[in-house]
């Protein structure tokens, strides 16, 4: 089937598809495709090029990002008294790399749609060219298909081994097939392994004309990566691009080989004050075909790289190594060299879903800015796979003021303080949580065996410490806590946690993904007292108070955890203006504060997923809270390949009963992400917002801080780029059916025994007695070994001194 597609004066070349079937191999049949890759691939340009949210009345519309700009728009300038360190003092560009292969497979056509809307203005798009049997170019990863495409399926009998630039090379190959080939038997695959593979066997390879003709003005790179190899097999680059130049024109051509550069530099149909001849640097130990000198010896000849390209494209650890252990090195000196050489500086490597270093703490704006603002100098231009998090860095992040004032009035609480640079609940995670910049700080009160209040995320001291190395004889069992053994602060003294060392909690280490190895034990746990006078000291910020299993400890420990609290927040005498919040699972709880503390904000935890707060439901909540905490997948619900199925009314059921809603489970590592937020925290608190949440609770509030005093969250902004939020569920809604997976079961919606809970029992004394008996008895046993033990050691003593004696 062919399919054209025009809008706003650009063109986009015939596209020939076709469609592999998921299950069995099989053809799906033609009105089939027309149905759905028709609709599949329109909707999900009118979504992106548009990027809405659902319209609803009392949700303030996101402006599209592309809306109203001029066909020829340049990227943006710098505002007034803004200069970047670039060669041109202009703003770095974006170079999508591959389309969007974050996502989708590289070289989709989708990819590249999603790359234009989801970018900056004058986002560049990037194709490696590859060249096919009949020396027509296409866009494909790499010059082998079996890692990007269905090839090693279509054609099992088509491998080959070929010598290219020195090394034998196994699979199969582009320039093996003609283009019709290419464009009507094979299919694009996702070549990260690491990556959703939902739209693996869906689109065909792209066009380097059908790439260029996405937008009115092209903005196009070519990059040319085996010109050598296939000169030796009669095809040509040049060639091509010469037939070409009345279906697109490139603004960049980039190539890992000198002659092809010299080569092409003197077309006599290869306009140098509109295209760009760029070289490519690969790995510092490999060889460049032309020189026969490897690109560690060719960095140092920047005069001489000079005479034939007007740039240089880099792996971005030329300019900022990162050490095996994960940290960043001093940078180079590469970008400040070649900018006094006249040569512009491209980075590439980018993709915010793949680890880079710790310093960054899985925010990839950090990285980007790491790039291009750090004071010193500036890369020209990123080429990522994730140019939607590139363009949040430039337009939005770079060269802000900080601080800056807040955009949006939604609080940024935090979640066992910074815990994603330190340990949670240590001094140090509280101390960066307030210089990162939240608005609260929480911490969920423990008690220890000698009445010691403490913050801890839970009870249970395994897995937070090396108590199990320290504590084992104290594992046990408490099924109305937990169903799993455990360690518990109620049977610990506050001297005994001091001496075992926190440890950094990573969520998805079992996936490789950890958390500042360097700082795991560093900080020290505090009391609760403690606590406080770190807030006071810092009265802009809020505090949360987190109560657990308060019905347990009065009832089975005799321990009063309330009155434990509410005579440490008398004693600390916090400023009047300084907010406090407690939370609780427990409505007994709540209202216990409701009655002593008025002037608190009670806030219920609902850590299970709900679909839906009835009437009824609320108005139970207001009798005991101003507010709720609800994981993430209660607002916006996903499914089991991790893409966003829809929005629920939860804020909106909330708000009408007069309860704020704050959101828990945020951090930036990419795992704890729907696929649909493209790896982008920045994506996701956008998406969130437009949901009018009220408050996020974050394991990195300096991401979340950077969101809300940037302009670009300002509803109000006019400016031509703003953060927007995914149309929630439209992957899912704009695919194939038969793809997708079984329908998770539905969650439930919030029940009143969901809510209200029994009065707390009173403190029972008696038990607290009998514990107390208990330790004295461990204690005395305990005494009583160490007098057996000393009295024996005494005794040998004296027999080997009686023995010496006897023997002189």
């Amino acid at each position: 089937m062919r399919v054209e597609i025009g809008e706003g004066g650009g063109r986009l070349k015939w596209m020939m598809v076709m469609v592999k079937g998921v299950e069995g191999g099989g053809l799906i049949k033609q009105d089939m495709i027309r149905e759905f890759l028709f609709g599949f691939l329109l909707l999900i340009y009118s979504s992106l090029a548009k990027h809405y949210g659902h319209p609803a009345d009392n949700k303030p519309p996101r402006r599209a990002r592309l809306q109203g700009l001029p066909a020829t728009a340049p990227a943006p300038s710098p505002g007034p008294g803004k200069k970047w360190l670039t060669l041109t003092s202009r703003e770095p560009l974006v170079i999508a790399k591959g389309g969007f292969p974050g996502l989708f497979p590289d070289s989709a056509s989708v990819g590249y749609t999603t790359a234009v809307s989801t970018g900056v203005a004058g986002t560049i798009k990037y194709c490696n060219l590859q060249l096919t049997k009949d020396n027509q170019g296409v866009c494909l990863p790499d010059i082998k298909l079996d890692n990007g495409t269905n090839a090693a399926t279509i054609f099992p009998d088509q491998q080959q081994r070929y010598n290219i630039n020195g090394r034998d090379v196994d699979g199969w190959f582009v320039h093996d097939f003609d283009a019709d080939q290419i464009m009507n038997a094979l299919t694009l695959v996702q070549n990260t392994f690491s990556r959703t593979s939902f739209f693996d066997y869906v689109f065909i390879p792209s066009l380097p004309d059908s790439v260029f003709g996405l937008e009115p003005k092209g903005n196009l790179w070519l990059n040319v990566q085996n010109d050598a190899f296939w000169s030796s097999r009669q095809l040509s680059a040049i060639r091509f691009i010469d037939e070409s130049k009345n279906f697109f024109a490139a603004d960049y051509i980039s190539s890992p080989e000198i002659g092809f550069l010299k080569a092409i530099g003197t077309s006599k149909t290869l306009d140098l004050t509109k295209t760009k001849l760029v070289f490519r640097f690969l790995t510092t130990d490999e060889v460049e075909p032309t020189y026969k000198e490897t690109y560690g010896t060719l960095i140092k000849k920047l005069a001489m790289i000079k005479t034939f390209a007007s740039g240089i494209l880099v792996p971005k650890n030329y300019i900022w190594p990162v050490g095996k252990d994960g940290y960043l090195q001093p940078a180079t000196t590469l970008v400040v060299d070649a900018h006094r050489e006249g040569l512009a500086v491209y980075a590439f490597g980018f993709a915010s879903d793949e680890f880079s270093s710790y310093n960054y703490s899985y925010d990839p704006a950090l990285e980007y800015l790491q790039f291009i603002d750090n004071s010193q100098f500036s890369v020209d231009g990123v080429v990522t796979e994730s140019p939607g998090s590139a363009s949040n860095a430039v337009a939005c992040l770079a060269q802000s003021p900080n601080p800056s004032p807040k955009f949006l009035s939604a609080l940024i609480i935090s979640h066992n303080g910074a815990s994603i640079d330190y340990p949670g609940c240590t001094d140090l995670a509280y101390k960066k949580a307030i210089n990162d910049g939240a608005d609260i700080i929480d911490c969920n009160v423990q008690m220890t065996k000698d009445d010691v209040a403490i913050c801890l995320d839970s009870a249970d001291l395994l897995g937070k410490t090396n108590a199990a190395m320290a504590f084992m004889d104290r594992s046990t069992t408490i099924p109305g806590i937990q169903p799993k053994s455990g360690v518990f602060t109620f049977d610990v003294t506050w001297t005994e946690i001091k001496s075992v060392k926190p440890w950094i909690q990573s969520p998805f280490q079992s996936a490789g993904w950890l958390r500042n190895p360097k700082a795991k034990n560093a900080g020290k746990f505090v009391t609760l007292s403690e606590f406080l006078e770190l807030a006071k000291k810092n009265p802009s910020t809020g505090i949360l108070i987190g109560i657990q299993h308060a019905a347990y400890l009065a009832s089975k420990r005799g321990i009063d955890i309330i009155g434990a609290i509410n005579a440490a927040l008398k004693d600390a005498k916090l400023d009047s203006k300084q907010r406090v919040l407690i939370q609780s699972d427990d409505t007994s709880v709540l209202a216990k504060f409701k009655a002593s503390s008025p002037s608190y904000q009670r806030v219920l935890l609902l850590s299970k997923p709900i679909s839906h707060a009835p009437k009824q439901v609320t108005a139970d909540i207001k009798k005991y809270a101003d507010a709720v905490n609800v994981v993430k997948t209660s607002i916006i619900q996903e499914n089991k390949i991790f893409f966003s199925t829809r929005s629920t009314k939860v804020v909106e059921e909330m708000h009408a009963a007069n309860i704020s809603v704050y959101v828990s489970g945020f951090s930036t590592e990419t795992l704890s992400m729907m696929l649909d937020f493209y790896s982008d925290p920045y994506c996701e608190l956008i998406t969130f917002m437009e949901e009018r949440i009220d408050g996020v609770i974050t394991d990195n509030p300096k991401t979340a801080s950077a969101f809300m005093r940037s302009s670009c969250a300002d509803p109000k902004s006019k400016a031509s780029f703003v953060f927007n939020p995914i149309a929630v569920g439209e992957y899912l809604t704009s695919s194939q059916v038969t793809t997708l997976p079984p329908a998770a079961a539905p969650i439930p919606a919030l029940q009143v025994a969901d809510v209200v809970d029994p009065p707390l029992p009173p403190v029972n004394e008696a038990a607290r007695k009998e514990d107390r008996k208990e330790e004295e008895g461990k204690k005395s046993k305990s005494g009583q070994q160490r007098r057996f033990v000393v009295d024996v050691m005494t005794l040998i003593l004296m027999l080997i001194g009686f023995v010496c004696v006897a023997g002189c």
